[in-house]
Protein backbone atom coordinates (compact mmCIF):
# COMPACT_ATOMS: atom_id res chain seq x y z
CA UNK A 1 0.00 0.00 0.00
CA UNK A 2 1.44 3.33 -1.07
CA UNK A 3 1.47 6.16 1.50
CA UNK A 4 1.28 9.75 0.27
CA UNK A 5 2.46 12.62 2.42
CA UNK A 6 1.86 16.29 1.75
CA UNK A 7 4.45 18.90 2.68
CA UNK A 8 2.69 21.86 4.32
CA UNK A 9 5.63 24.09 3.37
CA UNK A 10 5.54 23.14 -0.31
CA UNK A 11 5.07 26.20 -2.52
CA UNK A 12 2.63 24.52 -4.89
CA UNK A 13 -1.17 23.96 -5.16
CA UNK A 14 -1.04 20.78 -3.07
CA UNK A 15 0.86 22.55 -0.31
CA UNK A 16 -1.58 25.48 -0.38
CA UNK A 17 -4.51 23.07 -0.21
CA UNK A 18 -2.92 21.27 2.75
CA UNK A 19 -2.46 24.57 4.59
CA UNK A 20 -6.07 25.57 3.98
CA UNK A 21 -7.25 22.19 5.23
CA UNK A 22 -5.08 22.55 8.33
CA UNK A 23 -6.52 26.02 8.94
CA UNK A 24 -10.07 24.64 8.82
CA UNK A 25 -9.12 21.83 11.20
CA UNK A 26 -7.55 24.31 13.63
CA UNK A 27 -10.66 26.51 13.45
CA UNK A 28 -12.89 23.50 14.10
CA UNK A 29 -10.88 22.45 17.14
CA UNK A 30 -10.82 26.02 18.46
CA UNK A 31 -14.60 26.39 18.06
CA UNK A 32 -15.24 23.06 19.77
CA UNK A 33 -12.84 23.95 22.58
CA UNK A 34 -14.48 27.34 23.09
CA UNK A 35 -17.98 25.89 23.25
CA UNK A 36 -16.95 22.98 25.48
CA UNK A 37 -14.84 25.07 27.83
CA UNK A 38 -17.28 27.96 27.93
CA UNK A 39 -20.60 26.15 28.26
CA UNK A 40 -20.28 22.37 28.75
CA UNK A 41 -17.45 22.20 31.30
CA UNK A 42 -18.44 23.31 34.81
CA UNK A 43 -16.69 26.04 36.75
CA UNK A 44 -14.15 24.89 39.31
CA UNK A 45 -15.53 24.40 42.81
CA UNK A 46 -12.68 26.42 44.37
CA UNK A 47 -11.49 28.86 41.69
CA UNK A 48 -14.85 29.53 40.08
CA UNK A 49 -14.92 31.04 36.59
CA UNK A 50 -11.23 31.99 36.75
CA UNK A 51 -10.39 28.33 36.18
CA UNK A 52 -11.58 28.63 32.58
CA UNK A 53 -8.28 30.40 31.82
CA UNK A 54 -6.85 26.87 31.96
CA UNK A 55 -8.13 26.29 28.43
CA UNK A 56 -5.82 29.04 27.18
CA UNK A 57 -2.94 28.86 29.65
CA UNK A 58 -2.25 25.11 29.57
CA UNK A 59 -2.36 24.66 25.75
CA UNK A 60 -0.05 27.67 25.32
CA UNK A 61 2.46 26.20 27.77
CA UNK A 62 2.33 22.66 26.39
CA UNK A 63 2.62 23.66 22.75
CA UNK A 64 5.50 25.97 23.69
CA UNK A 65 7.22 22.87 25.13
CA UNK A 66 6.60 21.08 21.83
CA UNK A 67 7.93 24.04 19.84
CA UNK A 68 11.15 24.11 21.86
CA UNK A 69 11.46 20.33 21.51
CA UNK A 70 11.20 20.86 17.76
CA UNK A 71 13.98 23.48 17.99
CA UNK A 72 16.10 20.83 19.73
CA UNK A 73 15.35 18.21 17.07
CA UNK A 74 15.78 20.55 14.09
CA UNK A 75 19.00 22.04 15.48
CA UNK A 76 20.44 18.56 16.05
CA UNK A 77 19.42 17.53 12.54
CA UNK A 78 21.16 20.59 11.10
CA UNK A 79 24.39 19.89 12.99
CA UNK A 80 24.38 16.27 11.82
CA UNK A 81 23.26 16.70 8.21
CA UNK A 82 24.21 20.30 7.46
CA UNK A 83 20.84 20.94 5.79
CA UNK A 84 19.86 24.58 6.18
CA UNK A 85 16.18 23.72 5.86
CA UNK A 86 16.39 22.36 9.40
CA UNK A 87 17.82 25.69 10.53
CA UNK A 88 14.81 27.50 9.11
CA UNK A 89 12.48 25.08 10.88
CA UNK A 90 14.35 25.71 14.15
CA UNK A 91 13.98 29.46 13.74
CA UNK A 92 10.25 29.20 13.04
CA UNK A 93 9.69 26.89 16.01
CA UNK A 94 11.61 29.21 18.32
CA UNK A 95 9.48 32.18 17.24
CA UNK A 96 6.30 30.21 17.89
CA UNK A 97 7.59 28.99 21.23
CA UNK A 98 8.49 32.51 22.37
CA UNK A 99 5.03 33.84 21.50
CA UNK A 100 3.29 30.96 23.26
CA UNK A 101 5.50 31.21 26.34
CA UNK A 102 4.71 34.92 26.60
CA UNK A 103 1.01 34.04 26.26
CA UNK A 104 1.35 31.40 28.98
CA UNK A 105 3.01 33.91 31.32
CA UNK A 106 0.41 36.58 30.58
CA UNK A 107 -2.59 34.30 31.04
CA UNK A 108 -0.96 32.76 34.12
CA UNK A 109 -0.46 36.21 35.64
CA UNK A 110 -4.14 37.01 35.12
CA UNK A 111 -5.11 33.65 36.60
CA UNK A 112 -2.82 34.32 39.58
CA UNK A 113 -4.37 37.75 40.12
CA UNK A 114 -7.84 36.21 40.23
CA UNK A 115 -6.93 33.26 42.47
CA UNK A 116 -3.84 34.30 44.47
CA UNK A 117 -4.58 38.03 44.57
CA UNK A 118 -1.30 39.00 42.87
CA UNK A 119 -0.07 39.37 39.31
CA UNK A 120 3.33 37.88 40.06
CA UNK A 121 4.89 35.68 42.73
CA UNK A 122 8.48 34.51 42.94
CA UNK A 123 7.27 30.97 42.38
CA UNK A 124 9.63 28.33 40.90
CA UNK A 125 7.32 27.65 37.95
CA UNK A 126 6.91 31.34 37.14
CA UNK A 127 10.60 32.17 37.50
CA UNK A 128 11.78 29.17 35.46
CA UNK A 129 9.23 29.95 32.73
CA UNK A 130 10.46 33.54 32.58
CA UNK A 131 14.03 32.23 32.22
CA UNK A 132 12.87 29.93 29.41
CA UNK A 133 11.33 32.90 27.61
CA UNK A 134 14.56 34.86 28.11
CA UNK A 135 16.67 31.97 26.78
CA UNK A 136 14.81 31.65 23.50
CA UNK A 137 14.42 35.40 23.07
CA UNK A 138 18.20 35.43 23.41
CA UNK A 139 18.40 32.66 20.78
CA UNK A 140 16.51 34.85 18.30
CA UNK A 141 18.59 37.88 19.25
CA UNK A 142 21.76 35.84 18.65
CA UNK A 143 20.57 34.94 15.16
CA UNK A 144 19.94 38.58 14.35
CA UNK A 145 23.30 39.68 15.77
CA UNK A 146 25.15 37.03 13.75
CA UNK A 147 23.29 38.04 10.59
CA UNK A 148 24.27 41.66 11.10
CA UNK A 149 27.90 40.78 11.88
CA UNK A 150 28.43 38.36 8.99
CA UNK A 151 26.17 40.06 6.46
CA UNK A 152 24.64 36.69 5.69
CA UNK A 153 20.93 35.85 5.42
CA UNK A 154 19.35 34.36 8.54
CA UNK A 155 18.13 30.93 7.49
CA UNK A 156 20.52 30.66 4.56
CA UNK A 157 24.01 30.87 6.04
CA UNK A 158 25.90 28.18 7.94
CA UNK A 159 27.87 30.80 9.89
CA UNK A 160 24.58 31.76 11.55
CA UNK A 161 22.98 28.34 11.63
CA UNK A 162 25.67 26.41 13.50
CA UNK A 163 26.08 28.73 16.54
CA UNK A 164 22.31 29.15 16.64
CA UNK A 165 21.83 25.38 16.65
CA UNK A 166 24.11 25.03 19.67
CA UNK A 167 22.16 27.77 21.49
CA UNK A 168 18.85 26.16 20.55
CA UNK A 169 19.93 22.81 21.95
CA UNK A 170 21.28 24.36 25.16
CA UNK A 171 18.08 26.34 25.70
CA UNK A 172 16.01 23.16 25.83
CA UNK A 173 17.72 22.20 29.09
CA UNK A 174 15.37 24.65 30.81
CA UNK A 175 12.21 22.85 29.63
CA UNK A 176 12.42 19.94 32.11
CA UNK A 177 13.34 22.43 34.84
CA UNK A 178 10.11 24.33 34.15
CA UNK A 179 8.01 21.19 33.99
CA UNK A 180 9.33 19.55 37.15
CA UNK A 181 9.79 22.76 39.16
CA UNK A 182 6.52 22.16 41.04
CA UNK A 183 7.89 18.80 42.22
CA UNK A 184 11.48 19.83 42.97
CA UNK A 185 10.66 22.98 44.98
CA UNK A 186 7.81 24.32 47.08
CA UNK A 187 5.42 26.04 44.72
CA UNK A 188 2.10 27.84 44.70
CA UNK A 189 1.48 26.33 41.30
CA UNK A 190 -0.56 23.13 41.31
CA UNK A 191 1.13 19.88 40.37
CA UNK A 192 0.32 17.75 37.34
CA UNK A 193 -3.33 16.91 36.88
CA UNK A 194 -3.83 15.16 33.56
CA UNK A 195 -0.41 13.44 33.62
CA UNK A 196 -0.46 12.64 37.33
CA UNK A 197 0.58 9.05 38.23
CA UNK A 198 -2.78 8.42 39.89
CA UNK A 199 -6.21 8.90 38.33
CA UNK A 200 -6.40 12.58 37.35
CA UNK A 201 -8.77 14.54 39.61
CA UNK A 202 -10.43 16.40 36.77
CA UNK A 203 -14.01 16.43 35.56
CA UNK A 204 -14.33 14.55 32.23
CA UNK A 205 -15.96 17.60 30.65
CA UNK A 206 -13.02 19.75 31.71
CA UNK A 207 -10.63 17.15 30.35
CA UNK A 208 -12.47 17.14 27.01
CA UNK A 209 -12.34 20.92 26.74
CA UNK A 210 -8.64 20.90 27.60
CA UNK A 211 -7.90 18.17 25.05
CA UNK A 212 -9.71 20.10 22.32
CA UNK A 213 -7.86 23.30 23.27
CA UNK A 214 -4.49 21.53 23.09
CA UNK A 215 -5.44 20.07 19.70
CA UNK A 216 -6.44 23.52 18.45
CA UNK A 217 -3.21 25.11 19.68
CA UNK A 218 -1.08 22.30 18.23
CA UNK A 219 -2.74 22.48 14.81
CA UNK A 220 -2.54 26.27 14.73
CA UNK A 221 1.16 26.15 15.66
CA UNK A 222 1.82 23.63 12.87
CA UNK A 223 0.07 25.93 10.41
CA UNK A 224 2.04 28.95 11.65
CA UNK A 225 5.29 27.01 11.26
CA UNK A 226 4.40 26.04 7.69
CA UNK A 227 3.61 29.64 6.75
CA UNK A 228 6.73 30.99 8.47
CA UNK A 229 9.07 28.45 6.88
CA UNK A 230 7.54 29.04 3.45
CA UNK A 231 7.89 32.80 3.86
CA UNK A 232 11.56 32.49 4.81
CA UNK A 233 12.26 30.29 1.79
CA UNK A 234 10.44 32.64 -0.56
CA UNK A 235 12.47 35.59 0.71
CA UNK A 236 15.73 33.70 0.34
CA UNK A 237 14.76 32.49 -3.13
CA UNK A 238 13.89 36.04 -4.17
CA UNK A 239 17.41 37.21 -3.29
CA UNK A 240 19.14 34.16 -4.75
CA UNK A 241 20.33 32.98 -1.33
CA UNK A 242 18.20 29.88 -0.81
CA UNK A 243 20.54 26.99 0.06
CA UNK A 244 20.00 23.67 1.79
CA UNK A 245 23.63 22.59 2.19
CA UNK A 246 27.01 24.07 1.53
CA UNK A 247 29.55 26.19 3.30
CA UNK A 248 27.70 29.47 3.12
CA UNK A 249 25.24 31.65 1.28
CA UNK A 250 25.76 33.47 -1.96
CA UNK A 251 26.44 37.16 -1.62
CA UNK A 252 23.60 39.47 -2.54
CA UNK A 253 22.85 43.15 -1.90
CA UNK A 254 19.53 42.26 -0.25
CA UNK A 255 19.65 40.39 3.06
CA UNK A 256 16.87 38.47 4.74
CA UNK A 257 16.19 39.25 8.38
Amino acid sequence: MRTTTVDLTADNPRGAHARRTTAWIAAGFATAAGLTGGFLAPADATQGQAQRLMYLHVPAAWVAYLAFAAVLAASTAHLIRGDLRWDRVARGCAEIGVVLTALAIGSGSLWGRLTWGTWWAWDPRLVSTALLLLAYTGYLALRRALAERTGGPDGGDRRIARPAAVAGIAGFLLVPVVHFSVLWWRSLHQQATVLAPERPPIDPRMALALLLAVAAASTAALLALAHRTLRLERRLAATGELLTTGAGAARSPARVR
